[in-house]
């Protein structure tokens, strides 16, 4: 068909912009390519991880990324720092989303100088005892989820080369955290931590040990934020990944704050058809689910959607009804990560989506009841869920105080004391998530309400629950192992704690020796 080109309006400032038209009367595309001839050009498979490095430009200095949905499991961080090193890389900044007791070898980058600074949600293992002891000159930085996604999101968290490891991915980068085509024994669910590392990286690399065929859907990452994609035997230990996350209980003082807390959630005012929630993975939330299942159904109550980790426990309710729909940004065991691939009502979503204080339709601001654990609560309510009672950062930040500002309900579970050792003081060691967001302390030992929420104090003093104050509770502890000795510091700083808008809210000392 013939086109008169002087019929086409504004066609001279088309082409003063850059545009352009064939000589010939007929407008022609100019890509004329075989899909054949499209495939192999855009393919982004390469030959192994040294390829794709020196192809991702990384220099010394630069900034890279991990995410560690594969947990326990995990052989990508290992084996990119242990390249790096091979390569001669130094002084990288190292931003993983959460480092644990397998990427102890790190210890050895950052001796040697290839690891200048980290920043992460959490350190656990021999790496956080060598940190916490003065290992790194750089204090790391510590992030909740929603405020790692939200640095990268404002380009406070600027990564470079983001390495993401998938257990299925195509040749052109679609990947995915399990896989349709053949089980390879690895699979770790959603991928949702890993989406904002491919969503804002200048380079991503996938690195895979599964190379499935075009197009690998549904997809967690699409091939639009990848640039390389390398095949590894390797990627991680499915029982590492799998297992160890989650654990039913059947200890009694467990148990007993379990009830407590499913009560407190019945009472709270939130709960109706409807409601949404969101659960951690230790003992008591697992049991407090199991507590709760009980009074849904004789109460014909349904969960409108459950956020956050997702457990198997969260999916049976699924699988049963009585959750409608599931957001999941990190699959906690093999029962979600199969839920996920199979439920079309169980989807994965980002940690921006999930969290971030920038994101003006982040889900944790639609939480109805939020169940939260605690290594310390102090008498203003404020929550420690990084150091232990030794000082020591043995643990993570995650979405504590995301979730915990979120939701109508914030709900802390802790036994009164572990051991020898109060969880109720007068000053926690580390502010993780502060007073302000925590409505309810749930202890074996009593119930106490932050005084800023009367109207809950109220309701679960007309429900009979064992309402007490802070103080009290405190007083408890104390009165059963008596006050803990004060921790030995020096004044050099090995962790700066950040609230979820990127504010600094604490500092994390050396321990003396």
């Amino acid at each position: 068909m013939s086109l008169e080109l002087s019929s086409i309006p504004h066609l001279e400032e088309f082409c003063a912009l850059g545009g352009s038209y064939s000589d010939e009367q007929n407008l022609q595309p100019k890509d004329v390519r075989t899909l054949a001839e499209r495939s192999l050009h855009s393919k982004k498979l390469v030959n192994d991880l040294d390829e794709a490095i020196r192809l991702s430009g990384l220099r010394d200095g630069m900034t890279i990324s991990f995410h560690h949905h594969f947990r326990g499991g995990d052989y990508i961080i290992n084996m990119v720092m242990a390249k790096l090193a091979e390569m001669g890389f130094k002084d990288l900044v190292l931003a993983a989303s959460s480092l644990t007791d397998c990427h102890f070898p790190l210890m050895d980058h950052i001796k040697s100088g290839v690891i200048r600074r980290i920043e992460t949600s959490g350190l656990r293992g021999k790496l956080a005892d060598a940190i916490s002891h003065g290992l790194m000159d750089i204090p790391v930085v510590f992030r909740s989820h929603g405020g790692r996604a939200y640095a990268i999101e404002s380009g406070e968290l600027a990564i470079d080369v983001a390495f993401l490891g998938a257990p299925s991915c195509d040749a052109f980068g679609n990947a995915n955290g399990y896989s349709r085509e053949g089980d390879t024994g690895i699979m770790c669910g959603s991928m949702g931590y890993a989406k904002q590392d491919a969503e804002y990286a200048k380079k991503v690399i996938i690195i895979t040990n599964n190379l499935v065929p075009y197009p690998n859907a549904p997809f967690g990452i699409p091939e639009s934020n990848v640039d390389y994609v390398v095949q590894v035997p390797e990627i991680g230990n499915p029982a590492g990944i799998m297992s160890g996350a989650t654990r039913f209980t059947k200890n009694p003082k467990e148990l007993l704050i379990a009830e407590y807390a499913a009560k407190v959630i019945e009472n709270s005012g939130h709960f109706y058809d409807g409601f949404s929630m969101q659960m951690g993975s230790g003992g008591a939330s697992l049991a407090t689910i199991r507590f709760l299942r009980e009074d849904m159904i004789k109460q014909n109550i349904k969960v409108g959607f459950a956020l956050g980790g997702i457990t198997g426990s969260v999916v049976e309710l699924l699988e049963e009804g009585l959750v409608r729909k599931i957001l999941d940004v990190q699959s906690f065991d093999l029962r979600a990560a199969e839920s996920l691939k199979n439920n079309r009502f169980h989807q994965q979503i980002s940690a921006s989506y999930y969290a971030s204080p920038s994101n003006p339709g982040t889900a944790v601001n639609q939480l109805d009841v939020v169940v939260l654990s605690a290594l310390e609560v102090d008498t203003g309510f404020n929550v420690n869920v990084l150091t232990g009672s030794d000082g020591v950062i043995r643990g993570a930040i995650g979405g504590h105080p995301d979730t915990a500002a979120g939701a109508s309900v914030s709900i802390v579970v802790a036994p009164l004391t572990r051991g020898r050792i109060p969880t109720i003081v007068n000053h926690v060691n580390t502010i993780v998530t502060p007073g302000r967001s925590i409505d309810v302390v749930v202890t074996d030992q009593g119930i106490a309400v932050n005084p800023a929420r009367p109207d809950l104090k109220d309701r679960l003093i007309a429900a009979r629950l064992p309402v007490c104050s802070i103080d009290e509770l405190r007083s408890k502890a104390e009165k059963i192992v008596g006050k803990a000795d004060p921790i030995l510091y020096t004044d050099k700083v090995v962790g700066i704690v950040t609230y979820r808008d990127n504010s600094i809210i604490d500092l994390i000392y050396e321990v003396k020796e």
